[in-house]
């Protein structure tokens, strides 16, 4: 049983058989796949997936808080597993390349933000928009812990 399976059924959701190939399909997923590359990979598994049927399993996992749903400005809503792991995400304009990373000092200003304007932050979501630097490394900017490049977008549609 993957990971999405296992949150499903500890939610007391019934688990089809369709439904087990799109979890199986976004618990592998390392990306952040929209519908219809959901849909064409767990036709790819199933051929018996219909697109409405990846629809409706998704909006029922996005309920039951199983995936998360993101729009990297592309018009595309996309998906990826809930998790523990708090990150942002940074979108390169130019070539649509999303990076998943978390910042220690970001979580302590937003936090801090926020309760200076008197509020308890319970959640945030945080995505950047940027053009990488030429001869720039990312990976060694003091402070960022990368998580993973986690998918492409289409630059081309990007409305920020």
């Amino acid at each position: 049983m993957d990971r999405i399976e296992k949150l499903c059924a500890d939610r007391g959701m019934r688990m089809t058989e369709q439904r087990r190939v799109i979890a199986r399909v976004l618990s592998n997923a390392e990306d952040h796949p929209d519908v219809e590359e959901l849909y064409r990979r767990a036709s790819g598994i199933d051929p018996h997936i219909s697109i409405a049927t990846v629809y409706r399993t998704v909006r029922l996992f996005e309920e039951a808080g199983v995936v998360e749903k993101h729009d990297f400005g592309d018009g595309r809503s996309r998906y990826e597993e809930a998790g523990d792991d708090h990150h942002d995400h940074l979108i390169d304009t130019r070539t649509g390349e999303v990076i998943e990373f978390f910042d220690a000092e970001i979580e302590r200003l937003k936090s801090e933000i926020a309760e200076r304007l008197g509020f308890e932050l319970v959640g945030h979501k945080l995505e950047l928009y940027g053009k990488a630097i030429e001869g720039a490394e990312p990976a060694k900017r003091e402070g960022l812990i990368f998580t993973r490049q986690a998918a492409r977008v289409d630059p081309a549609k990007i409305d920020y």
